[in-house]
């Protein structure tokens, strides 16, 4: 198995790639790789609305706020970039399967991908980066599966957010016992 040369990762700015972006790290620190996280981003509208109307002020803006979402997940994964390993942040404009295997375009790369579970509506409405990664990628791709704590908020669908979001009643609140 030849070593790898870097490790790529997606990352969405949710807290579903987490553990993705986690794992990638221990993989580049294991293989003294960098640590290429990117994530991509659209114009609102896509690029035809972006094309029919366009505005590099809200393209600046738009870029900024994608800057913002990967520095906000990188925080939200290790306080900041990851310790002991080199990382190359990137943030690029188009679609997130494309702009991944456009990066990932050696042999010797290794591609980190997130595979959280959507529902239903969400996999009509939004193409599967993973299968795009895996159809299209020259190297090997890792899908990391969310976490166990995501998977049970999953599972309990509507119900759980119905749970989540009710009201507190007193009576909800056992006195503590001391003993």
């Amino acid at each position: 198995m030849a070593a790898t040369s870097r490790v790529i990762v997606g990352v969405s700015g949710s807290s579903e790639c987490l553990p993705a972006v986690r794992y990638a790290a221990e993989v580049a620190r294991g293989h003294d790789a960098p640590l290429i996280p990117v994530l991509a981003w659209l114009p609102p509208g896509g690029e035809l609305a972006d094309r029919s109307h366009p505005s590099p002020v809200l393209r600046q803006a738009w870029a900024e706020a994608a800057r913002m979402r990967l520095r906000d997940a990188m925080e939200s994964a290790f306080g900041g970039l990851p310790a002991g390993v080199f990382t190359e942040p990137q943030v690029v404009r188009g679609e997130p399967g494309q702009a991944l295997v456009r990066i990932a375009c050696e042999e010797s790369d290794l591609l980190v991908i997130g595979a959280g579970r959507r529902s239903r509506i969400g996999r009509i409405l939004h193409a599967s980066v993973g299968r795009y990664c895996l159809a299209h990628a020259v190297c090997p791709v890792l899908a990391v599966p969310p976490s166990p704590l995501d998977r049970e908020i999953g599972r309990l669908g509507i119900r759980g957010w119905a749970f989540r979001r009710r009201t507190l009643r007193p009576e909800d609140i056992a006195a503590p016992t001391h003993g």
